[in-house]
Order: C-alpha cells, then sequence, then structure tokens
C-alpha cells in the first residue's frame, strides 16, 4: 500500500475518501512568525503603519486563510469550521511578529491545513500591511503544533522559540 493517500494505484492525485471514518471532534493548532526590519518593527511597535491597525487585519485573513484552505489545496476536502481562535504576539528584541490559530470542527478529516493555511494567511496580510514601510520582512517558519482527533489521537511537536507551549 502506498503510504501517500493522496495517490491512487497508479500514483494519480485523487481525493481521499472519508466517508467510511467516524465522525469525531477534530482541533488543530498552527503558529508562524514574521521577522520584521528595524523600520517595521518600530511602525508595528507605534500601533502600525499608513494602512492602519495591522494586527486587526491580520487576524480577519487568518480567519478567511482558514475559511477558503479548500479553494487554496486541491485535494482539502471543504470543512464547515466550528471554530477558529487566532492570537498574536509581538517580541520585540527579536523583531517577531508571532500569530497562533487555532481550528475545531466535527468531522471525518483533520483540520491541521486549515490551521496552517490561516497562520500562513494571516502573516502575509501582516506583511502587506507593513510593507509601506519596508519589504525587509521575512516570512516563517510556520509549523504545526497540534492536532488532536482523529486514528492517531493527540499528537504535539514542541517548538522551544514559540512563545506557546501549544
Amino acid at each position: 500500500m502506498n503510504p501517500l493517500t493522496h495517490l491512487d494505484a497508479e500514483g494519480r492525485p485523487t481525493m481521499v475518501d472519508v466517508s467510511d471514518k467516524a465522525i469525531t471532534r477534530r482541533r488543530a493548532v498552527a503558529v508562524g512568525c514574521l521577522e520584521l526590519s528595524e523600520d517595521c518593527a518600530e511602525a508595528l511597535t507605534q500601533g502600525g503603519g499608513p494602512k492602519g491597525d495591522p494586527w486587526s487585519v491580520a487576524r480577519i485573513g487568518a480567519i478567511g486563510g482558514v475559511k477558503r484552505t479548500a479553494d487554496l489545496i486541491p485535494l482539502a476536502h471543504p470543512l464547515t469550521v466550528d471554530g477558529v481562535t487566532v492570537a498574536h504576539h509581538w517580541e520585540a528584541q527579536t523583531r517577531r511578529a508571532w500569530l497562533r490559530v487555532e481550528v475545531s470542527v466535527e468531522g471525518r478529516t483533520g483540520i491541521e491545513m486549515e490551521a496552517i493555511a490561516g497562520v500562513s494567511t494571516g502573516l502575509l496580510v501582516l506583511y502587506d500591511m507593513l510593507k509601506a514601510v519596508s519589504h525587509e520582512m521575512v516570512l516563517g517558519p510556520v509549523r504545526l503544533l497540534r492536532k488532536e482527533g482523529g486514528r492517531r489521537g493527540t499528537i504535539t511537536w514542541p517548538w522551544a522559540e514559540c512563545p506557546w507551549t501549544e
């Protein structure tokens, strides 16, 4: 059996049939950061740049990214998301803007891609909000910290640099 579940017996991409899976509570937490230039860091510390409050728009962008995951990832199942929580953290000494997205669903398939897409989109929005100050920013890394539900149960991937433990 091929361990890559999104390929059929001939190696062609396929959407996994999840109809036989039990509906379970699933939750995923992803985090990521945007490393800022000194000018962007100063603008963020002062509450934003020429485009307004970047954190508020990034939070809305993260939620939008979660909701549009199936449009971005060709073989992802469209899911009816039950909840999205977005948190941010500003680390002035390292000039890192952190974003955390937690997503939950009652469903037959995981919600990890939605959490990762939410963080990625939120950070892209933050970049967009600050690029009027400077394009000197580095996106990432973005990582999954925790997933719950499904056949594997709960799995965590600690990240020492991250301001959240999960």
